[in-house]
């Protein structure tokens, strides 16, 4: 299993991950949890969270989720559904491990804008996540 310091250092090392603000919050075996604090840049033409701020958080937390039970990954697919516009305070990422074997994990994700306290659920995400080898 992919310690939680090296995973926070894995995320510290992605400029891009810096640059949308992505916070790893919780981090364990087979479940992990990201989230990012709404603002400005991170919308679209109609102030609501843009798609690939969304994505990029469901890939990031299925890809972490994935490492923490396979070691090094990277992701092999990726899919996505938008359910409802991204709208909020913070946008939070919420990953668990399906299946895995030794070499991929299917993993999948739920991302939630936070409005006034409350979770809604803004898009549903699954990937299948597989093991660097040497």
């Amino acid at each position: 299993m992919l310690p939680r310091e090296q995973a926070q250092a894995i995320l510290d090392a992605q400029p891009f991950s810096k640059m949308v603000g992505a916070e790893l919050v919780e981090f364990g075996e087979g479940r992990c949890e990201f989230s990012t604090l709404m603002r400005e840049e991170l919308t679209q033409h109609m102030g609501i969270a843009h798609g690939g701020v969304i994505a990029t958080l469901a890939d990031m937390a299925l890809t972490f989720v994935g490492g923490s039970v396979l070691g090094p990954v990277i992701t092999s697919e990726i899919k996505i559904n938008y359910i409802r516009p991204g709208v909020g305070e913070r946008l939070v990422a919420r990953a668990e491990v399906v299946g895995h074997g030794r070499r991929q994990a299917v993993t999948r994700c739920d991302i939630f804008a936070v409005v006034d306290g409350e979770e809604k659920l803004c898009a549903a995400a699954q990937g299948t996540i597989v093991k660097l080898e040497n």
